[in-house]
């Protein structure tokens, strides 16, 4: 590659935050030059490595290898360790907070079972669906089944609640009962 077409991405990328910039301040924004980085993704391992000087006016702008954006990690090389291992330490921490419920003899293990489901792995598993993973594939890893299967055995749950009370039950009685039709003229 040319000297040319590496001075031309410097001049590239540096016009191109420029007109961020300008865009921003037109629209009422302030961009925050103390606070801004940036983050250069080498996915394609065959590249050369140069350092591109990315600046906004004068000000030269520092690089970071990985950036923190909506709660998962990104790392410049796009491996995923640094996120699994912030994952998995949030939910430590999360576990920790619930310790008390979680390990109390007192509580019934079903309502463990759901305060762990709602409260603790939530906190793993947040931005999965970054990954395109399907909804089956990850109801079968955590072991939670379908909506849907929920829906029926809540009505099943419900009629057999039902057909278990006596015949002269009000909601049993309904099951007799039969409606004249009127046609009207």
């Amino acid at each position: 590659m040319s000297q040319e077409r590496f001075y031309g991405d410097d001049r590239r990328v540096n016009d191109r935050l420029e007109l961020w910039r300008q865009t921003l301040e037109s629209k009422g924004f302030e961009l925050n030059r103390t606070k801004t980085k940036y983050l250069e993704c080498k996915f394609n391992v065959g590249t050369q490595e140069r350092e591109v000087e990315v600046k906004l006016d004068t000000q030269i702008i520092p690089k970071r290898d990985n950036f923190k954006y909506l709660g998962s990690i990104i790392q410049e090389n796009g491996e995923i360790e640094q996120n699994v291992t912030h994952r998995v330490r949030a939910g430590w921490m999360k576990w920790r907070l619930t310790y008390g419920i979680l390990c109390d003899r007192n509580v019934p293990p079903r309502l463990k079972d759901k305060f762990y489901k709602v409260v603790v792995r939530p906190i793993m598993l947040h931005g999965v669906e970054k990954d395109r993973i399907r909804n089956e594939v990850i109801r079968n890893k955590v072991g939670v089944a379908p909506v849907e299967d929920k829906f029926r055995e809540s009505r099943l749950r419900w009629f057999g609640h039902v057909k278990r009370r006596d015949t002269d039950a009000l909601v049993r009685r309904c099951e007799r009962l039969t409606i004249a039709w009127v046609e009207e003229r």
